[in-house]
């Protein structure tokens, strides 16, 4: 029983490790994707583009 704890453990320590190491690289290129369609977004409303995606009948 207390092999099956100590494993349990284990498993859950490496994967927090894995997450952990996810989150602490992918997190610089989440943020400057956020920044560049924030950008993006500042762009297209300031420009003052009339055409919009839907079709008026």
């Amino acid at each position: 029983m207390l092999w099956k704890i100590i494993g349990v453990v284990a498993v859950v320590w490496i994967a927090l490790a894995i997450i952990g190491a996810l989150i602490k690289g992918l997190f610089p290129i989440l943020l400057i994707s956020a920044v560049v369609f924030g950008l993006y977004l500042l762009y297209k409303a300031v420009s003052g583009s009339d055409k919009s995606s839907v079709t008026k009948l």
